[in-house]
């Protein structure tokens, strides 16, 4: 009988993926970094629009960051929130949705410098410096 107390599996598979600064990632590279198989991203192509990896001259598929951001929020969905392919899909709408409605950040209305005022002082400048030649 062992005494050691068993870890939740969820917690185990809880782990932070850290994306190095690079401008494209491989495949293989993208995988390990995920730890999925390959064939795993290359299914997730072609079920969710939003991931769209470039192909190179060699036809070797090249993520960028945002790629495997994208990535990373499918697995989460999918392996951790037990979402299904399609709840994952209509998830990942729903938030870029949501992102595109945001409301814009509420400036003045009134701008705090008028542009005759602003005229005025561009003229001062220019008398200031023509004077001096």
């Amino acid at each position: 009988m062992s005494l050691r107390k068993k870890t939740p599996k969820k917690a185990a598979r809880n782990f932070e993926i850290i994306i190095p600064d690079k401008l494209y990632f491989r495949i293989g590279e993208v995988a390990s970094l995920c730890r999925l198989p390959a064939y795993v991203l290359r299914f997730w192509e072609t079920e969710f629009p939003q991931l769209k990896p470039v192909k190179s001259s060699t036809g070797q598929r090249m993520y960028r960051k945002r790629d495997v951001e994208s990535v990373v929020r499918i697995k989460k969905l999918l392996y951790e929130d037990g979402f299904t392919i399609a709840g994952a899909r209509m998830q990942l709408r729903e938030e870029t949705k949501s992102e595109r409605n945001q409301t814009a950040l509420p400036f003045p209305m009134k701008p705090a410098v008028s542009v005759a005022h602003l005229r005025h002082e561009l003229q001062q400048i220019l008398h200031i410096l023509s004077a001096r030649r």
